[in-house]
């Protein structure tokens, strides 16, 4: 059974940094995977923020972080980061991890078959 595992989340301001980190805690590799981070502020739609390939050599961002945010990944570990730089009030979310059952990144949380639970992420002004 796939159980994603988020964690890094906080209270941050805005122009500061923070790295959430999402273990699979399952037996599978996840190098045969596609990831994804998301985000849903309150009142709002869930978002794609990024996602990245099972090898690591294919990343796909969402327009409002594009320079800012980084997704990484190392398969060894299990784990997906996203490392979050300049941070904005507007990128206050809950972030969630989510993890597609083929190795193409999608931008639509439909294509994704797993998902943690979220981390609370807020950007004070």
């Amino acid at each position: 059974q796939v159980q994603l595992l988020e964690s890094g989340g906080g209270l941050v301001r805005a122009g500061g940094s923070v790295r959430l980190s999402c273990l699979d805690s399952s037996e599978r590799a996840i190098k045969e995977y596609a990831m994804a981070w998301f985000r849903q502020a309150s009142g709002k739609e869930r978002e794609f923020v990024a996602g990245i390939n099972g090898s690591g050599g294919s990343t796909k961002y969402g327009n409002s972080v594009k320079g800012r945010f980084t997704i990484s990944r190392n398969n060894g570990k299990n784990t997906v980061y996203l490392q979050m730089n300049n941070l904005k009030p507007e990128d206050t979310a809950v972030y969630y991890c989510a993890q597609r059952s083929m190795d193409y990144v999608g931008d639509e949380s439909y294509e994704y078959d797993y998902w943690g639970q979220g981390t609370q992420v807020t950007v004070s002004s």
